[in-house]
């Protein structure tokens, strides 16, 4: 941990002003100048990572797509059960991020993964064949939903993509619905306004109907909702979930009668 990186983090979070007319122009306003020290201020923000990534189904020769994968961390996080699957493709839309996760590909011997610089929404995969409609085995979105303006459709990409049975996994930060569902946490309403207003800063958009929309897309594996440390702010605690879904195996019928009609 250095002091310095830190110090060099927070005040282009909190003072330099974001620019831009698109949204990939304001991801590289945000990042650019703070791509290097990105992954170990964030290692005390970003909970339920590591939980989320033990619990994805690493086989050998699938593929997985990390959706906002920013510097590639998520190599990292994934560990050696990933240096088996047949391709991981790291998508994001800031050239500075992924210019960081390209030098870990190819720092730590990643020739399995590639970078693809798109839009989560609307990405198309490379090495995939027009015959292959869902090449998908694993998605994950790692505290980038909260950066996607339209997120429901960056999820609806992932799922499009997904095979059949195929498994998503999402880790963010959350405020829940006012009136949420039974089972569910429920923030008060200082806690929802709080959140927002402080995220809001800085483009990062924590939504009450993530969780709702997974849940309706996919088939339920694993949920978990929770407060983490937030650094520098004691007593703080961040609402965040980890969510592990499954795509119906029954898809493939739906998406047969789509076709031949």
């Amino acid at each position: 941990m250095s002091l310095t990186n830190d110090l060099k983090i927070l005040y282009r979070i909190a003072f330099h002003p974001i620019r831009g007319g698109t949204h990939k122009e304001r991801l590289e306003s945000f990042y650019k100048e703070q791509a290097e020290g990105y992954d170990a201020f964030r290692a005390r923000l970003l909970h339920g990572r590591e939980e989320m990534f033990t619990r994805l189904p690493f086989l050998p020769d699938t593929r997985w797509a990390d959706f906002g994968s920013g510097t590639g961390i998520n190599l990292a996080l994934a560990g050696d059960r990933a240096r088996t699957l047949k391709r991981i493709y790291l998508i994001d839309l800031s050239p500075s991020l992924l210019a960081q996760a390209q030098k870990r590909i190819q720092g730590d011997g990643w020739s399995n993964a590639r970078t693809v610089e798109a839009d989560a929404t609307t990405v198309k995969l490379p090495d995939v064949t027009e015959e292959e409609t869902t090449p998908l085995d694993i998605a994950s979105f790692s505290y980038s939903l909260t950066m996607i303006p339209d997120w429901f459709a960056a999820i609806d990409r992932a799922y499009d993509l997904l095979k059949p049975g195929g498994t998503i996994g999402v880790a963010d930060f959350y405020v829940s619905r006012k009136h949420a569902e039974e089972g569910m946490k429920r923030h008060s309403s200082g806690a929802r306004s709080f959140w927002r207003y402080w995220f809001d800063q800085d483009n990062i958009y924590p939504s009450p109907d993530h969780l709702p929309y997974l849940r309706r897309k996919f088939e339920t594996v694993y949920l978990y909702e929770g407060r983490g440390t937030v650094p520098y702010l004691p007593g703080a605690r961040i609402p965040y979930y980890t969510f592990i879904g499954r795509k119906p195996a029954d898809d493939i019928a739906r998406t047969s009668q789509i076709d031949n009609s």
